[in-house]
């Protein structure tokens, strides 16, 4: 494989497109590294690739997983890792895309936290908890310790994330951290990007994100997942719910969904920013990114 493009950013940001557009362009095919977009059956409310898309250029790890079922961030490097040797097996390029950055940062192999960019590791791992769900934060402590993993619910993100505190600052939790498949150990290279974008246009988009959503039938999206579902706790099916309930007006809903997406796209851009070895780069400046890192043509 000539190498792999990593391409992380905040929602909103236009990654799907821009993934699209340099697949097209290198014969390239996409593997998602989204935490939410895995699940079938919500398209709308996790912004998935379209039909149209997904015909275009070939995804993988997208819309393939019930959304009761619980996944790992573990399966995904497992997962990604196959798709790239198919997609390398064929002659094709591989782009990786996606939102979830712990999921680009386990693929990388950098689960650990570095102390060269960590001043606090309290402080650090409540920027994480900001940014990505308590499943994943559990999955991630899996990695680090399966035992102190299994005596503390998924969804007790308080929990989960002292539990972090403690492994990551244990030197037997680093020491297996190596032992983990990734890019790095398999000796695959990379480059990471993620998307420049002004806050001002991604907050545009997120408006008429949020209208085209409630007007293609988020809502009933929501009612089909239920609450009981491992991925009803992604940004938007809560508030959704609750609109069915009464306890919400339709415009208020509206408000609050863009509202809590852009409060969301905001920690991802800061999550991503401070990420090592990720250069910020333009949509219009991708192509060239790839041409002068991977070397493609």
């Amino acid at each position: 494989m000539e190498g792999v493009l990593l391409l992380g950013g905040a929602t909103a940001s236009g990654k799907s497109d821009a993934a699209i557009v340099l697949a097209t362009a290198f014969d390239a095919e996409i593997v998602g590294a989204d935490s939410r977009q895995i699940y079938r059956d919500m398209p709308i409310g996790t912004a998935a690739p379209t039909d149209e898309q997904r015909a275009r250029v070939p995804h993988h790890l997208v819309g393939f997983l019930d959304p009761y079922e619980r996944y790992s961030a573990a399966r995904y490097v497992l997962d990604a890792l196959r798709a790239l040797e198919d997609i390398g097996s064929r002659g094709k390029r591989a782009i990786v895309s996606g939102g979830t950055g712990f999921y680009l940062r386990a693929l990388r192999g950098g689960v650990a936290l570095a102390p060269a960019y960590d001043e606090s590791l309290r402080e650090r791992l409540a920027r994480e908890a900001q940014v990505h769900p308590a499943d994943v934060l559990h999955a991630w402590l899996t990695a680090l310790d399966a035992e102190r993993a299994a005596a503390v619910h998924p969804s007790d993100r308080y929990r989960v994330v002292r539990a972090l505190e403690v492994s990551l600052a244990s030197t037997k939790a680093t020491d297996r951290i190596g032992d983990l498949p990734s890019l790095a150990a398999r000796g695959i290279r990379y480059a990471y990007v993620t998307l420049d974008v002004p806050l001002a246009e991604i907050d545009e988009r997120i408006e008429r994100r949020v209208r085209t959503m409630l007007e293609h039938g988020f809502v009933e999206e929501a009612e089909r997942i239920g609450t009981r579902a491992a991925a009803s706790s992604a940004v938007g099916y809560p508030l959704a719910i609750a609109w069915t309930r009464g306890w919400s007006t339709r415009d208020e809903l509206a408000a609050r969904l863009a509202r809590e997406t852009r409060r969301y796209a905001r920690r991802q851009r800061t999550w991503f920013r401070g990420e090592p070895n990720v250069r910020p780069v333009a949509a219009a400046d991708l192509a060239g990114f790839a041409r002068e890192t991977l070397g493609w043509r």
